[in-house]
């Protein structure tokens, strides 16, 4: 029998609005709504226009992430053309999408999840006084760290994309800038750089090393950087064991180049690896304020329900695969690819500490990625490939965000879209419950957290392992 009911918001550091309504029992959550309170209507804006216009319109649903919205809507505009980038653009598109994903990873570590760890509330901890000097919000000496390195990443943007964010650089058939032998060496420049910044600061030793652990028992003796604190804060806090999730992932792939993505697509569940199946994508609507019948994207629509009636409680809709809610990001990414250390965080309940674990684990590894995809850049090659618009059409454009997957469906009818879906990585992983009444993987993940006082930091440090974007989510 619930006891008492808290409603949790809206959050702090978090892009967008968010509430999260808890039944408690005996001090614990025995059930979790995540309502994402603002409706946005991108998707409709997009009706009627000309297909193009998606380049320019979907990276601004996000300031954080519009490099992965225009990925996503390049790519689908492609399909829909039948036209695949080249490979030199394929690869330049990787680098631009890999440097922002990376951007966002170092900025959810430093500003959004590790200031939570320097509130008063864990005053005495042995560990307290060292947090509240590196991470303390906005004053942290390891936050000003980042935001310097994190601005001198960026300067990738502007060598191939022009600008950041809301760059227009990624195409259907490449990109537009095709860089030359100085654009190369200063790419490689600004890595080499970034490379020393987490080496010296964040990990304290090599990133080779770091993708080399096979286990968490590794990952928990890592003793360098500001992940050593973190891990000595999970640690005494046990997050191994805080919000775990289902485990089920869903991966669209990553960086996907002439030989392949850097990461791999696929799904994991029960221990098991699987294809991807996009086409058992649907949208369950039942718990959600818009009017319709569960769809695939393609086939779907967004019609908020004005009247907020019930059983709805959030804007966002309910994606789910073959009947499934499946949790995305940088551990989906890191499980699907098979990495040893992201199957040990998994194996062991996949809760905060394999989250931000894995989160750390794709910053080594994107790191990796981008000097590769920087050597292979060949001067002088074609960046980019023509194509013409079909009068009537359908393309996806699937890709992997800092959060997770996001794919992007398009329609076009008498040469103007006629519906445009779009499931952002929240939507996944903040989604409400489906007509079965199956929570998403955000409440699943809530239930059975311990709750203290009016502000509970755990529910705090488990909502933010997921890194939410809640303007991506309901666009």
């Amino acid at each position: 029998m619930t006891e008492a009911r808290l409603v949790v918001g809206p959050f702090n550091r978090v892009e967008g609005d968010l509430e999260v309504t808890l039944d408690l029992a005996g001090g614990r959550v025995t059930r979790a709504q995540v309502n994402a309170p603002l409706y946005r209507g991108f998707e409709r804006m997009l009706e009627g226009r000309d297909p193009r216009d998606a380049l320019v319109i979907t990276p601004r649903i996000c300031g954080i992430c519009s490099i992965s919205q225009s990925a996503a809507a390049a790519r689908a505009l492609g399909a829909a053309m039948g036209l695949q980038p080249t490979p030199q653009g394929a690869l330049a598109a990787a680098l631009i999408h890999a440097a922002e994903n990376v951007a966002d990873h170092l900025t959810h570590f430093h500003l959004f999840f590790m200031p939570d760890f320097a509130r008063p509330a864990y005053a005495g901890r042995p560990w307290h006084a060292r947090t509240v000097e590196r991470f303390t919000a906005m004053e942290g000496s390891a936050q000003r760290e980042a935001v310097k390195a994190r601005a001198e990443l960026l300067h990738v943007m502007g060598l191939l994309a022009g600008k950041w964010p809301h760059t227009l650089a990624i195409q259907p058939g490449g990109v537009t800038r095709a860089p030359g032998p100085r654009e190369k060496a200063r790419l490689a420049a600004t890595l080499r750089a970034f490379r020393r910044y987490l080496e010296t600061v964040v990990f304290g030793g090599r990133l080779e090393a770091f993708d080399a652990l096979a286990g968490t028992d590794a990952l928990m003796r890592w003793s360098g950087g500001d992940v050593a604190l973190f891990l000595e804060i999970a640690a005494d806090l046990d997050l191994q064991s805080l919000g775990k999730g289902a485990g089920r992932f869903l991966s669209f792939g990553a960086y996907p180049t002439e030989g392949g993505p850097a990461f791999a697509a696929g799904t994991w569940a029960a221990g098991l690896a699987g294809p991807l199946a996009p086409e058992a994508i649907r949208e369950d609507l039942s718990h959600a304020w818009m009017q319709g019948a569960a769809a695939h994207p393609l086939q779907g629509m967004t019609e908020p329900d004005e009247a907020m009636a019930a059983p709805g409680y959030s804007w966002c809709k309910a994606p789910r695969l073959s009947g499934q809610p499946m949790e995305v990001g940088a551990l989906a990414r890191q499980v699907v690819d098979g990495h040893p250390l992201a199957l040990s965080l998994a194996a062991e309940g996949g809760g905060v500490l394999a989250r931000v674990g894995a989160r750390l684990l794709e910053l080594a590894r994107t790191q990796l990625v981008m000097e590769q995809l920087v050597e292979g850049l060949t001067p002088g090659a074609s960046f980019m490939a023509q194509g013409t618009l079909p009068r009537h059409g359908t393309g996806a454009g699937l890709v992997e965000a800092a959060r997770g997957a996001l794919g992007h469906w398009i329609r076009i009818e008498n040469g103007r879209i006629a519906g445009y879906q779009i499931i952002a990585p929240t939507t996944w992983n903040f989604s409400p419950r489906d007509e079965n009444g199956t929570p998403g993987p955000l409440e699943a993940a809530l239930e059975g957290v311990a709750v203290e006082g009016p502000v509970p930091l755990a529910v705090q440090h488990v909502v933010r392992s997921f890194d939410p974007c809640m303007v991506c989510t309901v666009h």
